[in-house]
């Protein structure tokens, strides 16, 4: 004669099968983490060695002149770094690109 197992050892079956399936969410959560921090990491780095574009600011702020990236001419005029769509906005709002290093060309315009 076999005997059924009893219900206290049935739910405790069934709560060992919860505890494992709720351990393996955590993993995938915690894995998904991670590769979300990585690719935040890896987006960081891109940006930090995307050359930087300058614009010369004018003595009251205002955006004069758009310059490449390791242009000379930027000088030690007031200027603030841009990415290369803040230097192509610059330049179709009508700010002016250095003659030197001639942004314009190397940005397509």
């Amino acid at each position: 004669m076999s005997e059924e197992p009893s219900r206290l050892v049935m739910l405790q079956f069934a709560r060992r099968i919860a505890v494992q399936q709720v351990q393996q969410i955590d993993r995938w959560i915690a894995a998904e983490e991670q590769r979300e921090a990585d690719r935040a990491a890896s987006e960081v780095q891109r940006a930090a060695a995307e050359p930087q574009w300058t614009i010369g600011l004018s003595a009251s702020g205002a955006p004069e002149e758009v310059h490449a990236p390791g242009c000379t001419m930027a000088g030690q005029r007031q200027q603030r770094t841009a990415t290369v769509d803040q230097a192509r906005e610059a330049l179709v709002q009508g700010v002016a690109a250095c003659g030197f290093c001639r942004p314009d060309t190397e940005l397509g315009f």
